[in-house]
């Protein structure tokens, strides 16, 4: 069952710290968001391995935007 990980708060995406095919354990961080001038990890609901990646390093996101996707 895929496992979708969305954007906890709108912000810029700092950095992406997996790629596609990496395997995850549940609360591994997976990305940086930065928000006001403060970073905010985002991290793996569950274990698995990522999918795919919907947004790369520079992008704007909204809150509840999809970023990767677990399976």
């Amino acid at each position: 069952m895929a496992a979708e990980i969305k954007a906890p708060l709108a912000g810029k995406v700092v950095s992406i710290t997996v790629g596609e095919g990496d395997a995850v354990e549940e609360d591994d961080e997976v990305m940086v968001l930065e928000a006001l001038k403060m970073e905010t990890s985002v991290y793996a609901s569950v274990d698995g391995k990522v999918k795919e990646i919907k947004v790369k390093p520079g992008d704007s996101v909204e809150e509840d935007d999809l970023l990767l996707v677990l399976y």
